[in-house]
């Protein structure tokens, strides 16, 4: 595991923490590995039934770390074969019940990756944002699928483009989180929605997830949002975004 992710499994409920409190557990391509590769291992270990999402410190994630971001740009690498298009494959194709418990800040891939979960529990502060558009980017983790399926397309379009947040309080009107609580209470409520999802028939969750949604497509799209992804990071747009985002500026479009 990354210094950054805590794995624990306990009661059939493997928690996945992101520790980087210092830099608002903004991922790195180290964390997405740590992430994916615990995601893969919980699909074939009888032990785990559900997995769930939390934090270390006030905020979920800001997402990506954007250092990361200026590396991959500049690497021969191609992004989609980096650790993010695993973990975000993973997401797609799990067929365990995913649980989020979300405080603070949930940016970018902090908000696109509970769009996978099954159930979401956010503080009534929380502010998730999806500003792809502000950095020159594009949408990843099948969200521009999925993001309109959930609160309509105007909504999302005002999300991604305008960069506009939600709070927890509207994420949970908007179908985005099950349900918005002080943030004191976000946690424990998520651990115990994840326990009764452990103690449920693990054969029939499974095959109601898979009802409920299509891996197949949700992955499919991924593949498609990366091409345009990995596009988008190696343009001028996105380098302006980037170098106005350390110079503390505005970015000139």
């Amino acid at each position: 595991m990354s210094d950054h992710v805590r794995k624990t499994v306990e009661g059939g409920v493997m928690t996945l923490t992101l520790s980087r409190p210092e830099k608002k557990n903004a991922l790195t391509d180290a964390m997405y590995g740590a992430l994916a590769d615990a995601m893969i291992q919980a699909e074939t270990d009888d032990a785990v039934r559900v997995i769930l999402f939390a934090a270390d410190g006030d905020a979920f994630t800001a997402g990506n770390d954007i250092n990361d971001f200026m590396q991959i740009a500049t690497s021969p690498t191609p992004v989609t074969d980096r650790n993010v298009f695993r973990f975000l494959h993973a997401l797609a194709a799990a067929d365990k019940p995913l649980v989020a418990a979300v405080t603070g800040l949930a940016v970018g891939v902090g908000l696109t990756m509970l769009l996978h979960c099954d159930l979401v529990y956010v503080a009534e502060d929380a502010k998730l944002s999806a500003p792809f558009v502000n950095l020159g980017l594009s949408p990843e983790a099948a969200s521009s699928l999925l993001l309109p399926q959930i609160i309509g397309h105007r909504r999302a379009f005002a999300m991604f483009a305008l960069g506009e947040p939600v709070t927890g309080t509207q994420a949970a009107a908007l179908g985005i989180a099950n349900a918005a609580l002080p943030k004191d209470e976000v946690l424990a409520k998520a651990q115990a929605a994840a326990a009764l999802l452990a103690s449920r028939a693990p054969g029939s969750l499974k095959v109601t997830k898979r009802l409920m949604r299509n891996a197949e497509t949700l992955s499919a799209q991924i593949v498609t949002e990366g091409a345009v992804f990995a596009d988008r990071l190696n343009s001028a747009e996105a380098k302006e975004a980037f170098s106005a985002f350390l110079e503390r500026r505005p970015a000139v479009f």
